[in-house]
């Protein structure tokens, strides 16, 4: 199966369990690898065979600054089922970075990884 891939995107959130993370809100980083057939807009040259990252970029923004989640696994599940029933997205790996998260102590960031398939929400 081919992928797309969008890496590194960054948006600020309003995601955790302290009270403080909701109403202060931090950065989170987003990394999408999605699962597409796309031998047809190659063939073509089209992006109506596609995936528009464009489109992806804008449900992913859209969930992460306007929703709120205690949970990361949370953000993960929302953001793959929203790309699986709206695109023709076949299988998603959405992996969720929350390097500000408030742990003592020195780390890159906390974050998840999920992979799901198109069959798990639309039948």
């Amino acid at each position: 199966m081919d992928k797309i891939l969008l890496k590194g995107m960054k948006f600020y959130g309003y995601h955790g369990v302290l009270p403080a993370e909701n109403q202060l809100g931090q950065n989170f980083y987003i990394d999408l690898e999605m699962a597409v057939d796309f031998r047809e807009a190659a063939k073509t040259d089209n992006i109506e065979k596609s995936v528009s990252y464009a489109e992806v970029y804008e449900i992913v923004k859209e969930i992460v600054e306007t929703k709120i989640f205690k949970l990361i696994e949370a953000l993960g599940e929302e953001i793959a089922k929203e790309l699986l029933t709206k695109t023709s997205i076949k299988k998603i790996r959405v992996r969720v970075r929350k390097p500000e998260a408030p742990i003592p102590g020195n780390f890159e960031y906390a974050g998840i990884e999920i992979e799901r398939v198109k069959e798990e929400y639309v039948k």
